[in-house]
């Protein structure tokens, strides 16, 4: 029986999967974001928690054990310091998965694993871009996209502070619960400095999102100067609009979405889906 045993074998030997194991780990110090297969994420990820934790002790057994696991000892003053200030108040969960899709060529899975609250910590993005989509949303529903632009979207500080005191599941807030969830679990072990942070990045995406229907307008208008036949650029096929609610596979679909009638057969006529008059045969 599989009793006891901590890490997969990789097809490798013992000296040749550990030796790959403190490669990688040595990487993800070192550049505190790395791409590779999940199975070998999942090992890094529970090794780099445990080197991390040396880090946080801080004394003379932990440096030792630590500089002779890592592939390159200019690192070490970077665990026991940079590492160990910033996840001081932190009691564990210093990594990330991200599923990353397929590999081409083998399809194996691949993932991005990452130090939590690096300088390109990809969940306080993915964050961040959903806290802005979201209050763009709820102002369009209240105003027009002309005035909005014209106006600008203030209040970002304002929304990411109110939220987070607001418990999980507790109603009156502006956020989707599953937002509002990641926004506190951001905030939980950051400094004071972080919600002001949060705030200006959610507030230059809400402009990005403002400023990209004007500057495809500008672009458009300057091609039809040098040639009147270039059309318009238009969205990827399944791309929301700020302030869109349908469904992005029906978006997708173009014009084959099943669309709300008052028949009872689930059957689309040709007219529907071609916008086509056809006489009676």
């Amino acid at each position: 029986m599989k009793h006891g045993v901590a890490f997969r074998k990789f097809s490798r030997t013992s000296s040749h999967r550990m030796l790959m194991l403190r490669n990688l780990v040595t990487s993800l110090f070192e550049h505190e974001q790395i791409s590779t297969t999940l199975p070998k994420a999942r090992d890094t990820a529970r090794l780099a928690e445990k080197i991390i934790t040396l880090g946080k002790k801080g004394d003379r057994a932990a440096h030792t054990r630590a500089s002779a696991f890592l592939l390159q000892p200019s690192l070490v003053p970077k665990l026991f310091g940079t590492f160990a200030k910033r996840y001081a108040d932190r009691p564990g969960g210093y990594t990330r998965i991200h599923k990353f899709g397929n590999r081409p060529g083998d399809n194996a899975p691949r993932a991005i694993l990452e130090l939590v609250d690096n300088p390109r910590d990809l969940r306080w993005e993915m964050t961040s871009r959903a806290i802005g989509w979201e209050m763009l949303q709820e102002k369009l529903k209240s105003q027009k996209p002309l005035s909005i632009i014209n106006k600008g979207v203030e209040g970002a500080q304002e929304v990411v502070d109110a939220e987070r005191r607001l418990k999980f599941g507790q109603s009156g807030g502006l956020l989707r619960p599953k937002t509002r969830w990641n926004l506190q679990k951001l905030l939980k072990f950051r400094d004071s400095s972080a919600p002001l942070k949060l705030g200006k990045k959610v507030g230059d995406y809400v402009d990005h999102l403002l400023a990209t229907p004007v500057a495809f307008r500008s672009i458009h208008e300057e091609m039809k100067e040098r040639n009147p036949q270039n059309r318009a650029p238009r969205p990827k096929a399944g791309q929301a609009l700020p302030g869109e609610t349908r469904p992005t596979l029906s978006l997708a679909r173009g014009a084959l979405a099943r669309r709300e009638t008052t028949s009872t057969s689930p059957v689309l006529s040709m007219k529907t889906v071609f916008g086509r008059k056809y006489k009676n045969a």
